[in-house]
């Protein structure tokens, strides 16, 4: 048994292969024999679309897994970076305190 039941072919599925029978119908062509055409017709346009979703899934999996290794890959970067992350200090508070040492000091040694 197949995995999926046999689904009835969609309408418009049937008209298309009905009309491409129709404008390939030999003169001596019967209406047996052009309904056989384009019941031949309609298989191919059904397998030709079961092939295009598979090829479809495989894509969209393939896509899946590129997603997946490049969020893999992209964390542990994240990780490094914060751990090489260096914080600099501003320059002004230093220099402030390093001046008011200075005019302490030299407050100091005039006071003396």
């Amino acid at each position: 048994m197949s995995k999926t039941p046999y689904q009835k072919p969609s309408q418009q599925t049937q008209e298309e292969a009905g009309k491409i029978a129709r404008a390939h119908q030999r003169p001596a062509q019967t209406k047996e024999q052009t309904k056989l055409i384009a019941q031949g017709i309609q298989e191919g346009i059904e397998h030709y679309k079961k092939q295009q979703k598979a090829k479809a899934r495989e894509l969209d999996k393939k896509r899946k897994k590129l997603v997946r290794e490049k969020q893999q890959t992209i964390e542990p970067d994240d990780q490094e970076m914060e751990t090489i992350i260096v914080y600099q200090q501003h320059w002004l508070p230093w220099t402030l305190l390093i001046l008011t040492w200075l005019v302490g000091g030299f407050y100091l040694y005039m006071g003396s």
